[in-house]
């Protein structure tokens, strides 16, 4: 593994070993926090972030590393330089490039010339790190893939991508429930067809989805820079919200998952996030674990 563009550039068993040394690092983080020492890791950011930014930044200083928060705007980058010519500046000052970008082409054309792993903080296309820990969170609830039912209620945008692509290589069986024309990517769906060890439903029925779920899942109707849809988008959206009465219709056990920031009464409700069945701070906490876990991986320190 020598970069994280995208879920499906790891096969089950590596998930596996990630959640394994993710759940080791969870327990005994002092252990851990001499690996990369003397290592520099550029976390790169064209769009807004709270999550990846905050654990990303807290778990290099917790492993010894030292992180360098850089705005792709306060960079050559925003006047024109080529993302090209930034990585191959980039890989002789650093040991790892995380991104987070507009464009999920800038990443392919990060990871084609560079030395150094180039991991995919969210693109257009993907965002590999949150469901990978949602992976780990989903793991450490039910302590097996196994006999598992995911429903992806709202918008099929890269969340939910990644999601797919999870599910199947996993054998979770996923249903997603999105309004028409806002399914997920056509290709990344092929594409997890191919390798899928499990169902993969795509459908408009809400209720239909969340038969006998064990998770429910969603995230915000309006992402990053929809802005100017968002009046469109709230009234498409609105019966695909997370409530207590759409919860009926799953697993009596049910948890709910959301990859945030929430939009409180809008994709969930107020009881619903703030009830015993989600497990929502889990997931963010799981980022920070999880995304160690990937640092010593692709920086061979495990």
């Amino acid at each position: 593994m020598k970069n994280l563009l995208s879920v499906s550039d790891l096969n089950k068993k590596q998930i596996l070993e990630l959640i394994n040394l993710a759940n080791k690092i969870k327990k005994n983080p002092l252990q851990y926090n001499t690996k990369l020492k003397n290592k520099n890791i550029i976390l790169l950011f064209q769009k807004p972030s709270t999550r990846t930014r905050v654990s990303f930044e807290v778990g290099v200083n917790q492993l010894g590393g030292n992180a360098i928060v850089l705005n792709w705007n306060e960079l050559q980058l925003g006047r024109g330089e080529t993302v090209e010519d930034t990585t191959r500046v980039f890989e002789r000052y650093a040991d790892m490039i995380v991104a987070r970008v507009f464009l999920h082409n800038d990443l392919i054309k990060m990871s084609k010339i560079s030395k150094i792993p180039v991991v995919n903080a969210l693109s257009d296309l993907e965002h590999p790190c949150q469901i990978l820990s949602d992976l780990f969170t989903i793991y450490e609830h039910f302590h097996n893939f196994n006999n598992l039912k995911l429903a992806y209620i709202g918008d099929g945008n890269n969340v939910c991508n990644s999601l797919i692509l999870g599910c199947a290589i996993t054998g979770i069986n996923i249903s997603v429930a999105t309004p028409k024309d806002y399914e997920p990517n056509q290709t990344i769906v092929k594409k997890a067809n191919k390798i899928a060890k499990s169902k993969i439903i795509l459908t408009n029925d809400v209720n239909g989805a969340v038969k006998n779920a064990n998770i429910l899942y969603t995230d915000v109707w309006v992402s990053m820079h929809q802005e100017n849809e968002k009046k469109e988008r709230l009234k498409i959206f609105r019966k695909y919200q997370i409530n207590k009465k759409l919860l009926q219709n799953a697993n009596k056990n049910a948890v709910v998952m959301h990859c945030l920031p929430a939009h409180r009464g809008l994709e969930i409700t107020n009881d619903v996030m703030d009830s015993k069945q989600n497990i929502i701070f889990e997931q963010a906490e799981n980022r920070l674990h999880l995304q160690k876990a990937l640092m010593l991986k692709l920086l061979n320190k495990i």
